[in-house]
């Protein structure tokens, strides 16, 4: 059985003067209109942005300036990441790039991959997406069907992948795929590749949300061809590298603060008087939103210490997505009003209408909470 156990950390002595040079650094930005400050941000992408963030040191934090990094700590990178996320700063599309694929090239990718990729991603002017998900797989990984064949040189990918976000933004996609039939151990055989998405042999189709923008796509491989040097990590390893990134994916402050600048809005329009109740609800947020926080550095330390916290990062999600979630319902009801659905503006209407809109997602991406209660119930030891 499992124990879950999150040893609080402590914040190194920079991080107030790093979290003073940010605000600093966002409020210049947003005087100057570079951006406006919107929720769900870490989806929302300005490569123009990003740009300015890599300039600023805030990208490839602790990776080794010899690959373009800055060898911060993992915790002074936290800081920098929750205060971009609770500024709303459009930080979604390096994203990726920073929070698990440039970390999987450093530690597991070749040479040529690292000195050709990882300082383009510190520098803000190269994006990632994840070729995770495939067509009647839902969330099992273990149950993927791209394949790729041994051919002079590299490989040669087939197959499809669906619901990969940012895809028709970015540059490249770590897509993890089949090296090997399927064996009685399901998680053998997998490996993850480094595709350029310009690459022939592969077509990008949009694929719609709800109300009609393009987040997500389809990605279908007809033989596209990968160079061995673009391999992450051992051939048939890919399971075990899938599994310690989504520790990274699942664990950091971008898994509860999505609808916090509609938690501020909202706090805001109840102005200094609020009811009872309204007291309330405000009160149990702020709870949780400082337990998160705790388990979330938490995990940020283990992660730093080279441990696999896979479990716990499961159970920050799953709370987290919950909390992020139950924001614009709560507020809904505590103040009736005509949610908007003009996405660029800050005021409460329009933030709730959004926030309605992408909330249901929210416990969806990243692994769904019925497989994350599954493996924390796992952990537990009651299945």
């Amino acid at each position: 059985m499992h124990d879950f156990v999150f040893p609080a950390v402590t914040l190194p002595d920079s991080a107030p003067a790093l979290r003073q040079q940010v605000r600093e650094f966002l409020q210049r930005e947003k005087d100057a209109g570079s951006f406006t400050p919107r929720q769900n941000s870490w989806s929302d992408g300005d490569a123009a942005f990003s740009r300015k963030l890599g300039q600023a040191g805030y990208i490839g934090m602790v990776w080794p300036k010899a690959y373009g990094g800055h060898e911060r700590t993992a915790l002074e990178r936290y800081v920098v990441m929750e205060e971009l996320l609770a500024g709303g700063a459009p930080v979604g599309a390096h994203w990726v790039a920073d929070r698990q694929s440039g970390n999987q090239i450093l530690r597991h990718g070749s040479e040529r991959a690292r000195q050709l990729i990882l300082p383009q991603i510190a520098a803000g002017e190269c994006f990632f997406a994840i070729g995770m998900s495939e067509p009647d797989s839902g969330s099992d990984l273990a149950a993927v069907r791209t394949k790729a064949v041994k051919a002079e040189g590299g490989w040669k990918i087939s197959g499809t992948k669906v619901w990969t976000s940012s895809a028709h933004r970015a540059h490249y996609l770590i897509a993890l795929v089949r090296t090997a039939p399927k064996e009685d151990d399901r998680h053998a055989g997998m490996t993850q590749f480094i595709v350029d998405l310009k690459s022939s042999g592969l077509k990008l189709s949009p694929i719609l949300n709800i109300y009609g923008a393009h987040d997500w796509n389809e990605v279908v491989f007809d033989e596209c061809f990968v160079p061995d040097d673009m391999v992450v990590g051992e051939v048939g390893g890919g399971w075990n590298m899938v599994t310690s990134e989504l520790a990274f994916e699942r664990s950091g402050p971008d898994r509860f603060l999505s609808t916090y600048q509609l938690f501020l809005a909202a706090m805001d329009k109840l102005g200094d008087q609020p009811d009872a109740r309204a007291v309330n609800e405000i009160g149990r947020f702020v709870a949780h939103l400082t337990t998160l926080r705790r388990m979330s550095t938490s995990v940020a330390g283990m992660l730093t210490e080279g441990k696999k916290p896979i479990l716990e990062a499961a159970l920050v999600k799953d709370i987290g997505t919950a909390f992020e979630r139950e924001i614009p319902e709560v507020f809904r009801q505590l103040m009736p009003s005509e949610p908007s659905m003009e996405e660029d503006r800050v005021d409460f209407e329009s933030l709730l209408g959004m926030g309605m809109l992408k909330a249901p997602g929210f416990t969806i991406r990243g692994g769904t909470r019925e497989i994350l209660r599954g493996m924390i119930a796992k952990g537990l030891g009651l299945r």
